[in-house]
């Protein structure tokens, strides 16, 4: 019979930063072949809990049982001795590396390449995430980049694998074939402890959950035997308002937005091009872009802000003027409004108030200069405004942007945009990493844009977004985009299999790949 004592337990678990606390006396349980779900809105207290379960933090109180065993984990080496692995959110790999280098360069013990590489095959195979030692990360799928970061996990030998929203950058069909590995991890007797904002994927994977909220466990619960909404009430601790979509297809306007055969080498050579991008966009439509990373959404969202000029006026068309060659100033003072994915850095500089943010974002369009002078109350208002109207939770009223959580800081970028009342918004993941409740209160807001008689663009990897909120879907695929089609009548399987690049044809320009491991 198998031992049913936990693989791993935190005991009222603390950790402060200064005066916050942000996990406040926190128990968990996770049990040998349990894929157990850890779930809670932005700012819960998620990260730093699992950080402290593998070695990036120490915990303040309490303590940590392995195998029943109180332990140590002063680093992630200790935390791998022990059996404990980690694939985080955002990859860590050396983009001109082969997989095999990388991995080896992860491994706590050196080996020779050809025996890591020999080994990578093996483990890659056993768990079906086929991947090739040789290639170079820079040529591989998004999604095959996932497969390099569990692989080198589980070529270490873990006993609990802790994932971070890992099927936020994948397809449908490569979402199911991680649920398959990590079905196969349970059944060897192996714990997966699983983050995800998406709760209809948690409703079918796992088994048990422990749900945070302000830093403390306020829920334990079979998420098979809850729906997404009642675990989402969990989360936040009130009703998640529901997506209101009362537009009809008849109310979508004029064209407004008109790219032709947009051709756009990329500035990074190990970027995508666009070639022979064509979309029309219809004042009052949302249309949704969909695509696994990489394929050219973030050279599109370049060439449509102005950062990247198209080498033809004509390529892009606003409201019937060429606009190619304008700067982002320029389709600013058209009443464009533009969302990147990169919040801090892109979107928001870190060390700056959301005052002086607002400034540089604004200052083309929002009358906050004002015969060469800064209208600083101006300024403040309009952070005032935004925090209101987008529940933007901060401490101070103008904190750096850097203060903010991830979903509150996405909150205020999109909100800053948004009430400029734009006859154009581009945004790029518009609800990336943050809550339900959040992503609840921007999709709305985008809905609500557009009702209003605005053009809005939204690339996302989130499928589940674009079937909400877009009234038509695109897909591209190596810089490439399908026509679009209207939501309606879509399916899930047949966007994603436009993803994996079914009917795009050969991609012309990707060089024979050289296998460098023998």
């Amino acid at each position: 019979m198998a031992d049913r004592s936990p693989l791993l337990a935190a005991e009222a678990v603390t950790r402060r930063f200064g005066t916050l606390v942000a996990n406040d006396a926190v128990d968990l349980t996770v049990m040998p072949g349990e894929i157990h779900a850890l779930l809670g809105e932005n700012g819960a207290g998620k990260s730093t809990l699992v950080k402290m379960l593998y070695g990036l933090l120490a915990p303040d109180a309490g303590r940590i049982l392995w195998q029943g065993r109180a332990v140590s984990l002063p680093t992630p080496r200790a935390a791998r001795a022990l059996g404990i692995g980690m694939v985080f959110q955002h990859f860590s790999l050396f983009d001109a590396l082969s997989v095999a280098e990388n991995v080896a360069l992860a491994l706590d013990e050196a080996a020779p390449l050809p025996q890591v590489a020999e080994r990578l095959r093996e483990v890659s195979r056993a768990y079906g995430l086929p991947l090739e030692p040789g290639r170079e990360v820079w040529r591989l799928s998004v999604g095959e980049r996932q497969r390099i970061e569990i692989v080198r996990c589980l070529m270490q030998n873990p006993q609990l694998l802790i994932l971070d929203e890992p099927t936020s950058v994948l397809t449908p069909q490569e979402t199911e074939g991680l649920f398959e590995t990590l079905r196969t991890l349970r059944d060897e007797g192996r714990a997966v402890l699983y983050i995800s904002h998406k709760l209809d994927e948690v409703r079918r994977l796992c088994e048990a959950a422990t749900i945070l909220r302000q830093g403390r466990v306020v829920e334990r619960c079979d998420p098979r035997q809850q729906t997404a909404a009642s675990l989402a009430r969990m989360m936040v601790g009130s009703q998640i308002a529901d997506v209101r979509r009362a537009r009809a297809e008849s109310a979508a306007g004029p064209v407004r937005l008109r790219l032709d055969s947009l051709d756009l080498p990329s500035e990074d050579p190990q970027g995508t091009s666009l070639k022979g991008v064509s979309l029309e966009l219809a004042a009052g439509e949302i249309l949704g872009i969909a695509g696994v990373a990489g394929n050219g959404q973030d050279e599109l969202f370049a060439a449509l802000s102005g950062e990247a000029p198209a080498p033809r006026a004509a390529a892009i068309v606003l409201e019937g003027t060429p606009i190619g060659h304008d700067g982002i100033n320029a389709r600013r003072r058209r009443a464009a409004a533009f969302v990147p994915e990169e919040r801090l850095g892109h979107a928001a500089a870190p060390r700056m108030a959301l005052s002086e943010n607002a400034l540089v974002a604004g200052h083309a369009a929002n009358g906050f200069l004002r015969r060469g002078f800064v209208q600083r109350d101006r300024m403040l208002a309009w952070v005032d405004a935004v925090t209101s109207a987008f529940d933007v939770r901060k401490g101070p009223r103008d904190p750096e942007a850097r203060a903010l959580s991830g979903g509150n800081l996405q909150k205020f970028v999109v909100g800053r945009e948004i009430l400029r009342k734009p006859r154009l918004l581009v945004v790029s993941q518009p609800t990336w990493g943050v809550d339900a409740g959040a992503a609840s209160l921007i999709r709305q807001a985008l809905i609500d844009l557009a009702a209003d008689g605005a053009s809005v663009l939204v690339i996302s990897q989130d499928l589940d977004e674009l079937f909400e909120i877009a009234d038509r879907i695109a897909v591209i695929f190596h810089g490439r985009l399908s026509p679009a089609r209207p939501a309606e009548g879509l399916t899930r399987e047949a966007v994603g299999l436009l993803m994996g690049g079914e009917g795009f044809g050969p991609v012309a320009d990707t060089p024979p790949v050289m296998e460098r491991v023998a």
